[in-house]
C-alpha cells in the first residue's frame, strides 16, 4: 500500500519558500518608494504575520548596526579589528542587563571591567583565576565552550524600547588578537629573510639561498589567515549570548546584590560546579 503521507519540508527549504513568497507578494504590489510603519503593519496583517513580530523586526531594523564588508587587504587577510551583533529582546533594560551579566560570568571567561545602567564592559579573566575557571569548565561537563576570551573587551549597550522590549548591542574589540597574528606572521617571514641573507653571505648560490623565503612567506600567510576564523568565533559568541537573552523572556534572573563578585566568590562558584553531583 502506497504511503499517502505528504513529504515534510525541512527548515532550510521552508525559509527559502517563505522568503520567495514574500518577494512575490511585495513585487505584486505597487510600493512606490517604500511603506510607512503603519502600512507595514497593515500589510503584515493581510498576509497573516502577527503585529508583535513585525514591531520587533521593525525595531531591530531601526536600531540595526551597519556591518561593513572587509575594506582593504588587512581585514580580508586577518579579519576585522572589531565585531558586533545586536537584537531586540523581551524585558526591561535592568532585567536584561542582569541576565547578560550572569551569562557572561557563567559561560564566558570574562569579568566585569565597568558596569553602569544600560552599559557594561567586560575584559578577559587572566592568570590563576582563568586557569581555575578553565579547569572547572573541563570537569564540569555542562558548561559551554568559551568563545569570547580572545577579545580585548566586550561591551554591551542596552536601550529601552516600547512594549517592554530592549535593544541589546554587543561589540568585541579584537585589535590585540589581530596584532598578535600580524606579529607572528612577520616573525616567520623575517626569519626566512634572515636565513636567505645568511646563506647569501656565506656564498651560497642565489637559487639555493632563496629557498627558505617562499616557505616562510607561505607559513606567515597561514598564520595570518588563522585569525579570521577566530574573529568569526567571537561573532558566534556574541550571537550565542543574544540567543540566551531572546530565549529567556520572562524567566530572566531576579535582582542580585550590587557590585561584581570578587575572586574568591568566583573560585568558590566554579569549585561548587565541579563538585556538584
Amino acid at each position: 500500500m502506497a504511503d499517502d503521507t505528504p513529504a515534510r519540508i525541512d527548515r532550510a527549504a521552508l525559509d527559502r519558500i517563505i522568503q520567495r513568497a514574500a518577494e512575490l507578494q511585495t513585487a505584486d504590489r505597487d510600493l512606490g518608494d517604500g511603506l510607512t510603519p503603519e502600512e507595514l503593519l497593515t500589510l503584515g496583517r493581510e498576509v497573516g504575520i502577527p503585529g508583535q513580530f513585525l514591531q520587533q523586526a521593525l525595531a531591530e531594523e531601526r536600531m540595526r548596526i551597519s556591518v561593513l564588508a572587509p575594506s582593504g587587504v588587512v581585514e580580508r587577510l586577518a579579519g576585522p579589528a572589531a565585531v558586533a551583533a545586536h537584537r531586540v529582546v523581551q524585558g526591561t533594560p535592568e532585567s536584561v542587563q542582569r541576565a547578560l551579566v550572569s551569562w557572561m560570568e557563567d559561560q564566558e571567561l570574562l569579568c566585569i571591567q565597568r558596569e553602569q545602567p544600560g552599559r557594561v564592559t567586560w575584559e578577559p579573566v587572566r592568570g590563576f583565576q582563568a586557569a581555575v575557571r578553565r579547569s572547572a569548565a573541563a570537569f564540569g561537563g555542562g558548561r559551554k565552550p568559551f568563545m569570547l576570551a580572545r577579545a580585548d573587551t566586550v561591551s554591551a549597550v542596552l536601550t529601552s524600547l516600547e512594549s517592554g522590549r530592549t535593544h541589546v548591542a554587543l561589540s568585541a574589540d579584537l585589535r590585540r588578537a589581530r596584532g598578535q597574528a600580524f606579529g607572528g606572521s612577520a616573525g616567520v617571514v623575517g626569519a626566512g629573510v634572515v636565513a636567505t641573507g645568511l646563506m647569501l653571505t656565506l656564498g651560497a648560490i642565489t637559487a639555493v639561498a632563496l629557498l627558505p623565503l617562499p616557505g616562510a612567506i607561505a607559513i606567515g600567510y597561514a598564520v595570518l589567515r588563522q585569525n579570521r576564523p577566530r574573529s568569526e568565533r567571537v561573532v558566534l559568541g556574541l550571537e550565542r549570548a543574544l540567543d540566551h537573552l531572546e530565549q529567556g523572556g520572562p524567566h530572566l534572573p531576579p535582582a542580585r546584590g550590587s557590585g561584581a563578585p570578587g575572586l574568591l566568590a568566583l573560585l568558590a562558584n566554579d569549585v561548587r560546579r565541579v563538585l556538584k553531583p
